[in-house]
């Protein structure tokens, strides 16, 4: 009796072990062509954040069954190895849907918000003891990168349009003066081309941003800060140094639209996923 029970038992641990791998092979594999055309975290990744939480309420029973294979410390470790292989399948399939998107800054914050989604579920589940602290450390740092990427790739041209580079001369060291005058070598007509150029730029992120989604309150204010402590500086500097050109002519509003304050208003609407023509 006690042999066919034990028999029993390894068929059914594994069954598990190959149901696993089934799953893992699924996830990875999984072709759905739902795109998620705002960046914000993907069915799948919901789904299968759902089957591991699932897993850990029938943990003890899945130890048991590991157990039949290994030795007691290691029927966690082997469940732990499961899990670690579940959300690697995972994370390779979101980087293949994230390649979907023709924006590379896109394809950056949809991998910040599937990877904290990821990160957040852990923690705040059983999953973490099992994990460790080194899992979610490294995921952590890899939503960091994606968000890092996302602002370098979004806002870098923007940016450049506010640096003084080609609009002072180089050769005979002259710089706008204090007073902003036009005596210094730079041409009113190419301040006016950078205030435009940047104005283009800023109303078309801002159009296109606004649908995009992040939908972690927190995650998405602090991107919103991380891109308003780069632009708000950068802007004001630009226009305190170069504005008094544009200001002393004809028309200056046609240029100089927006405030510091406008802008970071503006900020304030991104990621929140509003449809086109809200």
């Amino acid at each position: 009796m006690r042999g066919a029970s034990l028999s029993l038992t390894r068929r059914l641990a594994q069954t598990a072990q190959e149901t696993f791998g089934d799953f893992e092979e699924a996830v990875e594999k999984d072709a759905t062509k739902t795109s998620v055309q705002d960046g914000t975290v993907h069915p799948l990744t919901s789904y299968v954040i759902n089957y591991v939480k699932f897993l850990f309420d029938y943990q003890s029973t899945l130890k048991q069954l590991f157990q039949e294979f290994e030795t007691e410390e290691n029927s966690n470790s082997q469940l732990a190895i499961v899990t670690m292989r579940i959300m690697q399948a995972l994370q390779s399939n979101l980087d293949g849907k994230s390649k979907q998107y023709r924006d590379p800054a896109l394809t950056h914050l949809f991998l910040m918000n599937n990877i904290h989604y990821m990160v957040r579920s852990v923690r705040r589940s059983e999953a973490k003891d099992l994990l460790g602290d080194d899992w979610v450390q490294r995921h952590r740092r890899v939503v960091q990168q994606n968000a890092n990427q996302y602002k370098r790739v979004a806002w870098a041209k923007i940016l450049q349009s506010l640096s003084a580079q080609g609009l002072t001369s180089s050769g005979g060291g002259s710089a706008v003066g204090g007073d902003g005058s036009s005596s210094s070598g730079v041409s009113r007509s190419a301040i006016k081309e950078r205030f435009k150029s940047f104005n283009v730029q800023f109303e078309e992120l801002h159009q296109r941003q606004t649908q995009w989604t992040v939908p972690d309150p927190e995650l998405r204010e602090s991107l919103r800060l991380a891109v308003a402590e780069v632009l708000l500086p950068a802007y004001r500097s630009f226009i305190k140094r170069f504005g008094p050109l544009v200001e002393g002519g004809k028309n200056p509003q046609k240029y100089i639209k927006y405030t510091a304050e406008d802008l970071d208003r503006m900020l304030g609407e991104f990621f929140e996923g509003r449809a086109t023509g809200a």
